[in-house]
């Protein structure tokens, strides 16, 4: 919740449908709109994707973002309301994520870097199956899984590609990371594992030149990787914000009961 007595500076972005394109209109019309860098609320109009855009372009200034869904997918958006917009501020629950730190090695020894909202995902880039050896925190613990991919997602990402992937659905005070399989082959019953926040995952490409494999750190992707390993960030922290009584903690409570 915000106390300040002073108003709200607020900076209106959106995606590029045009509904929330006249939103931004309408919005900053109403309530005026500063330049981001003098915004105490990023209001993020369009759907999960532009959110995870909007948050990824605020990694520096690091300002709470609220969202307003005029896209398709709105999980991590509120509903749309032109009115009493401050109030709603005003009052909102505050939601603190860490990203994922994703480092890639590819053939010629190189490292690329990105950071993940969502979560870190290997994917195999050819008819062949992906083959890759899982070792946490130093320790192998799968030597060889055959799959089409696996990921690493944070509980920010629990309700996305993970859980459309079969994995847990991760609450945000838990203090834990997903490791799940995406259409594993052998161990065919493995379903993935809960791991510790702190943990640190990392994956090794078997036969990385006849099964190439791709890693995705949210929309960042590195082509033909032979390692990648996966950490949390704690050191950076996004806020999120959703109204009162509609918190992101309720809504994976919600969606876990969901038919």
């Amino acid at each position: 919740m915000i106390t300040s007595s002073a108003p709200l500076a607020l900076t209106f972005v959106a995606s590029d449908r045009p509904e929330a394109e006249a939103a931004r209109e309408r919005l900053t019309k109403r309530y005026g709109s500063v330049p981001v860098a003098e915004a105490d609320i990023i209001v993020a109009l369009g759907g999960d994707g532009f959110m995870l855009e909007t948050l990824h372009n605020n990694l520096q200034l690091r300002t709470p973002v609220y969202g307003m869904n005029q896209g398709s997918v709105g999980f991590l958006m509120n509903d749309y309301d032109e009115d009493d917009l401050l109030a709603r501020l005003a009052e909102a629950d505050h939601t603190v994520i860490h990203p994922l730190q994703m480092d890639a090695w590819v053939e010629s020894g190189e490292v690329h870097s990105g950071l993940a909202i969502n979560e870190v995902s290997l994917l195999r880039q050819t008819r062949q199956s992906a083959k890759l050896r899982i070792s946490i925190n130093d320790k192998v613990r799968l030597e060889e899984l055959s799959c089409d991919g696996c990921m690493v997602a944070t509980p920010a990402g629990s309700t996305a590609y993970n859980l459309s992937a079969h994995g847990p659905i991760i609450p945000l005070d838990a203090a834990s990371l997903a490791l799940t399989p995406i259409s594993a082959f052998r161990p065919r019953r493995w379903r993935g594992a809960l791991l510790s926040h702190t943990a640190r995952v990392r994956f090794e490409v078997l036969e990385p030149e006849k099964r190439p494999v791709s890693a995705t750190a949210d929309n960042f992707e590195v082509r033909r990787v032979t390692r990648v390993e996966v950490r949390e960030r704690r050191d950076i922290s996004l806020t999120m914000l959703f109204d009162a009584g509609r918190s992101f903690e309720e809504r994976v409570t919600t969606e876990q009961f969901a038919s």
